[in-house]
């Protein structure tokens, strides 16, 4: 087998809620057990090192990630014909295809998830899969109540249920508990070849008071909120994950400012390679739902995930949970006309492309589709009878082609010598401009444009003098835009924004360019 190199695809996810549960049902098959052709992969936690990028076979990959769950399509009626179906869209999105989250429960036995996961590696795609150890429902073929009392969940009704979701709690404290909990995590791992581990709800985890209201909780033995016994359980998973699983890779869902989620165990940290940034997906939308007329006023709020973004090692997602329950779809948060919201989803891809940090986006967001996710239904893919959809899926398609080839977008995401401002402060034109550098000294120059409007003649400060060249343009026809250009074009000596170069260019309304020096 063809392991991943530095241009391959690198994840893929398959998960659900009921894992847990999943593996007394399921458990080890009596068939032989696969041979194991996972992509090499690198720690990024167990070294007191903190690494710059992700690594498979020794070598920095670029970290795109799909997010898909079990709506992708409901006519998927076992993972033979999923694997299939995933292939051929492997293919059209340019090998960007790597997480999914379908249920497990649904389609087939246990040895068909095992098959699939073999071709998915075979095909050079990693899996990483969604594990949900923060609590558990309360359905009476499940855990609760096992054995009659609380056996699995915490007795303590202040701790041992959730009212959110009106499930129950693991208790933590318990050994017992403790090395079921862990031992399942190794056993999807092991057992089935998962890349990976994204773990679900880890706020929730570690405050005792997560949505709860005073005199609902008590205070640790120190008299503080932090939940001791979860958080010596969530060192113990992911240390125990890395050592027995060498090359894995364990991420946080995690909301708060909790520090050290992705600082090695033996620093202090939770252990955690990768932490999901959700303040730069709050704030990233939140700017975008403004009408572009309004967006100076809340400039700030596209450029202080900068503030931050080398205090964890971040993936940004735009994840299921900002295109259900009324949030509207991708396509639908963004303000005006038709024409502008395809505009705004186009730049806010790329945005996100260029933005320091592993990307993640939930199926649909890539055509552009009308609707929200609904899981009773499917992603909308008749909207690829229409131009502007199949647009903005060729334009992601193209996005990973560039991101692929460009060591300055991937290869030093987590170190700050891999990103510098150019304009940040351009509110009046609610535009921004700044320069990737890659480990050996790439750059790529990106300008986003978030206002209504094209700015012609734009000065733009850059890195060094010669020729540039305009490598992508998310205003190009192909992807339904004005087809505004810039070519190849020379830098002018002459201070400017500290810099001793800059150029005079055209960026497209809502739209975003990619500007790479002669070498």
């Amino acid at each position: 087998m063809k392991l991943l190199n530095s241009n391959s695809i690198v994840g893929f996810v398959v998960g659900s809620a009921v894992c847990l549960t999943a593996c007394l049902s399921i458990g080890s098959s009596d068939s032989e057990k696969v041979k194991d052709q996972r992509p090499v992969v690198s720690s990024v936690t167990m070294s007191p090192d903190i690494p710059s990028s992700v690594s498979f076979c020794g070598k920095d990959i670029d970290l795109t990630r799909y997010n898909m769950h079990e709506g992708f399509d409901r006519e998927l009626s076992s993972f033979t014909y999923f694997h299939s179906t995933t292939m051929l869209l492997i293919k059209r999105a340019n090998r960007y295809f790597p997480i999914i989250e379908p249920i497990l429960k649904a389609n087939g036995i246990p040895d068909d998830f095992k098959y699939l996961v073999e071709k998915l590696h075979e095909a050079g795609i990693g899996v990483i899969m969604d594990w949900v150890p923060a609590h558990f429902p309360k359905d009476a073929f499940a855990l609760g109540r096992f054995d009659g009392t609380p056996l699995y969940e915490d007795p303590d009704p202040t701790r041992g249920e959730h009212p959110d979701w009106g499930t129950y709690v693991f208790n933590f404290g318990r050994r017992e508990v403790r090395n079921f909990l862990v031992a399942n995590a190794c056993f999807w791992l092991d057992e089935y070849h998962i890349d990976a581990l994204r773990v679900d709800a880890v706020s929730s985890m570690l405050y005792l008071d997560y949505s709860r209201k005073p005199g609902q909780w008590h205070p640790n033995i120190y008299g503080g909120r932090e939940n001791l016994e979860a958080i010596d359980f969530l060192k113990e998973a992911t240390a125990t994950a890395y050592k027995n699983n060498p090359g894995i890779m364990m991420i946080a869902e995690e909301s708060t400012a909790y520090p050290g989620i992705t600082a090695p165990t033996d620093a202090g940290g939770l252990g955690f390679g990768l932490k999901w940034n959700m303040g730069w997906m709050h704030d990233t939308l939140q700017y975008l739902h403004e009408e572009p007329i309004n967006r100076k006023w809340h400039h700030n709020e596209i450029t202080f995930s900068m503030v931050y973004a080398y205090s964890e090692h971040y993936v940004l997602p735009i994840s299921h949970d900002e295109v259900v329950y009324g949030k509207g779809s991708l396509f639908g948060k963004m303000p005006g006309d038709d024409w502008q919201r395809y505009a705004g989803v186009r730049a806010l891809f790329a945005y996100q492309w260029a933005h320091p940090g592993k990307k993640l986006s939930f199926m649909g967001n890539e055509v552009a589709q009308y609707g929200e996710w609904d899981h009773d239904g499917s992603v909308d893919w008749d909207a690829l009878n229409w131009p502007d959809h199949r647009g903005v899926q060729k334009l992601v398609a193209d996005l990973n082609t560039l991101y692929k080839a460009s060591p300055a977008l991937w290869s030093q995401d987590f170190d700050p010598a891999g990103f510098q401002w150019l304009t940040s402060d351009d509110a009046d034109h609610n535009t921004l401009s700044f320069v990737r550098i890659g480990k050996d000294g790439e750059q790529m120059v990106v300008v986003v444009n978030f206002s209504g409007e094209a700015w012609e003649d734009y000065q733009v400060p850059l890195t060094k003098g010669g020729k540039w060249t305009e490598v992508l343009t998310t205003d190009d026809k192909k992807y339904g835009g004005s087809d505004i250009h810039n070519g190849t074009f020379k830098a002018v000596k002459g201070e400017y924004h500290s810099r001793d170069w800059s150029a005079k260019i055209t960026v497209p309304a809502l739209g975003a360019v990619f500007l790479k020096p002669e070498l």
